[in-house]
């Protein structure tokens, strides 16, 4: 009976995990909420998730904040490329009508943004080198990344039919990924 109430048994270890997936999501959805840092948030994110909740290192909010501040410049500038690469495949699908040329476009940008901010989280690179190497390494790993699109498809629309999913979908996208 004592080993129930212990906190270092499996179910409370379980437990902390889940607060942390929740908390992490959560920080995570709040700095996304001013687009403009949403890269940072989502590189934030990504090296959360792989040093505190897979590798158990450290603390989430510790970890999350260092990771933002460090990576805040790089993945701002590229979130606002591809911000404005959607922007304006958006605005040419709305002027020439041309739904699933862009469709397609659009994903393949979507493909290449699944591996720009953990690159960003993982090596330090120029922010030309880190567009041009998740490029390769989207087309090199096509099955992969055809895998991890699904994937995010299927997590949009979790969040897409049941809103508050937004506080657990991100982190665990994260953790699947």
């Amino acid at each position: 009976m004592g080993y129930f109430f212990n906190v270092d048994n499996k179910f409370f270890h379980g437990l902390g995990k889940i607060i942390d997936v929740i908390c992490l999501s959560a920080f995570w959805f709040f700095l996304c909420i001013p687009i403009v840092t949403a890269g940072a948030a989502t590189t934030a994110l990504y090296y959360t998730v792989n040093k505190v909740i897979r590798n158990n290192r450290s603390y989430i909010g510790r970890e999350f904040w260092h990771a933002f501040k460090t990576n805040f410049r790089q993945s701002t500038i590229v979130w606002l490329i591809l911000l404005l690469l959607y922007a304006i495949m958006g605005f040419d699908c709305y002027v020439m009508y041309q739904y699933i040329v862009f469709a397609v476009l659009m994903m393949f940008a979507t493909m290449w943004a699944i591996y720009l901010f953990p690159y960003i989280a993982r090596f330090e690179n120029q922010t030309k080198m880190i567009l041009k190497n998740a490029a390769l390494i989207a087309l090199g790993n096509l099955w992969k990344t055809l895998l991890l699109f699904v994937l995010l498809l299927a997590a949009a629309f979790a969040v897409y039919i049941f809103p508050p999913a937004v506080f657990i979908i991100p982190c665990v996208y994260m953790l699947l990924a």
